[in-house]
């Protein structure tokens, strides 16, 4: 097994490790947000005076807040706060619906809520569809981020600078935490069933920054970092915050969603010189009008995650910015980035190779390990890896089996370690008796100058057997004709085995997505299924 090469105490507290690490740079700007700046050391007044608010209000060890909150300067205070005081933070994406919010203050048993000022009404209809406004003993505490005047009605809201600003003074002493102790929640996209709680360590953070931030990335003091993935998200919560503030770096933080024109506007203001994506939020980039010019952005590395990062993408991105997009494989249980391509040795159409201080491997259906050119489930080991799924044992047992962690994930390894995706064990697809990856289509499909973006699903035909439809956005200027949809089908053929090109050819305006811009395939099939 790899070794990590750090050392990390028993006893661990990451907030306050992070607040030491930069306790000599006080004047130096930590982040950057639409309403202003915060340096390091307003960081650490305000990491310890949220400690202090949120125990002096009741809240103890290891009990739950949930937060609602835009990336702002207030989202990295509040969540190294809990972790300060030993109280558990529970990011979550802002872009839920209400019911999701009540699941999940009842499922975490949520004793605060902090949310950020423009979701106040999202939250209100959550707190009344948990059933807890009027639970004495259930009711979380409202705290808003944001300024301005309450409206909601006997919650006992309490604005955040409220909090901040009241008496105890800042506490001098973290909560005496171990590195294996329960330090924050992530919830899981829930896109098979409701949201899983992901329970993670205060280690876990410290090994993603050893492990992946500073050897991989490269990430050094000097940087200035954007990252289009939101805090809330495992892979944005290690690009804005255990990575950056890990070495010193300032970080620009945007509000609002990541379209390209708002992403454009940052990479130009503030001269981030690394950049998190998505492969979707790259390909959207790629095509718009409004791309800036390489001189105009002072971006040195790039990374994607989320998805597979279409060769063309990469190239076609490292041709116009001279700058490379290391793609890789992270998820919420394994916090971030486990498999990486790397400076000097990018292979584009792959993830990379394994980050040091993780094992990886591939196994068939038996449970053995496949060879180097064949499809395997991916397994995983690393000091990063959560510790369960809050109240789902039957899921933990299924996902977590010992020193490995199952991904759900299907690869292919080349002889020279490089992983490849080919997709997630549900979408795979049998035709003609043989497995086939929706990723390798859509791959080829990709390389088409008239496809921006596409999707590969199963559609069961007259005779109950499977073949393959794929739906495509097509770039701009591109009309929707027979003949072009036979050209997509010959030019598949021409470069993948026979059975693998798509016996239909969908075309669309845009394809479903989530939040964090992977491919929805699953509303793709529904849709097939209505229409059958």
């Amino acid at each position: 097994m790899s070794q990590p090469t750090a050392a990390l105490p028993q006893r661990f507290n990451f907030a306050r490790h992070i607040l030491e690490l930069n306790a000599g740079r006080a004047e130096k700007i930590a982040y950057i947000d639409d309403g202003g700046s915060m340096t390091y050391g307003d960081l650490e007044q305000r990491v310890r005076r949220f400690a202090a608010g949120i125990l002096a209000s009741g809240i103890r060890r290891e009990e739950r807040i949930l937060l609602i909150m835009h990336d702002t300067t207030d989202m990295p205070v509040v969540f190294l706060g809990a972790l300060y005081a030993g109280v558990i933070p529970v990011p979550v994406n802002t872009l839920l619906p209400a019911d999701d919010y009540a699941y999940m203050m009842e499922h975490s048993g949520a004793k605060a809520v902090v949310f950020s000022r423009p979701l106040q009404s999202c939250v209100e209809e959550a707190l009344h569809k948990a059933n807890m406004a009027n639970m004495t003993d259930m009711r979380p505490q409202l705290i808003v981020a944001g300024g301005g005047e309450a409206n909601i009605p006997n919650s006992g809201m309490r604005p955040l600078e409220d909090l901040l600003a009241a008496e105890p003074l800042p506490v001098s002493a973290c909560a005496n935490t171990a590195a294996d102790d329960f330090a924050f929640w992530l919830y899981s996209s829930g896109s098979t069933g409701r949201p899983k709680g992901t329970v993670h360590s205060h280690g876990n953070l410290f090994w993603t920054a050893e492990l992946y931030g500073k050897p991989i990335l490269g990430i050094r003091e000097n940087d200035v970092v954007f990252s289009a993935a939101k805090l809330f998200f495992a892979y944005g919560l290690g690009n804005g915050l255990t990575f950056p503030l890990s070495v010193g770096a300032t970080v620009v933080l945007m509000a609002e969603r990541p379209t390209p024109p708002a992403v454009f506007k940052r990479l130009v203001d503030h001269k981030p010189t690394i950049f998190y994506g998505v492969p979707t939020l790259y390909v959207a980039m790629l095509a718009s009008d409004a791309l800036p010019k390489k001189e105009d952005v002072a971006l040195r590395v790039c990374t994607s995650a989320g998805e597979a990062l279409p060769r063309e993408v990469g190239e076609k991105f490292k041709r116009h910015f001279g700058c490379d997009i290391l793609d890789g494989l992270g998820s919420t249980e394994m916090l971030h980035i486990f498999i990486s391509n790397r400076a000097g040795s990018v292979r584009y159409g792959t993830s990379g190779q394994p980050v040091p201080g993780y094992d990886v491997e591939l196994r068939d259906e038996g449970g053995q390990r496949v060879a180097p050119g064949e499809i395997g489930d991916l397994y995983i080991r690393g000091p990063s890896s959560a510790l369960f799924y809050w109240c789902n044992r039957e899921k933990s047992r299924s996902t977590f089996i010992g020193e490995w962690l199952r991904s759900g994930d299907k690869y292919v390894v080349d002889m020279d370690g490089y992983y490849c995706y080919s997709g997630r064990s549900d979408d795979m697809l049998k035709v003609s008796g043989q497995y086939v990856s929706p990723i390798e289509i859509e791959n080829v499909l990709i390389e088409h100058p008239a496809v921006l973006e596409c999707a590969v699903v199963g559609k069961i035909d007259a005779e109950g057997l499977t073949k393959t439809s794929a739906y495509v956005v097509l770039s701009r200027g591109q009309a929707e004709t027979p003949a072009l949809a036979e050209e997509l089908k010959g030019f598949v053929k021409g470069k993948l085995a026979p059975h693998k090109y798509p016996r239909d050819i969908l075309f669309v305006t845009e394809l479903p997505k989530t939040a964090t811009g992977k491919i929805q395939r699953f509303k793709l099939r529904a849709l097939q299924e209505m229409h059958a």
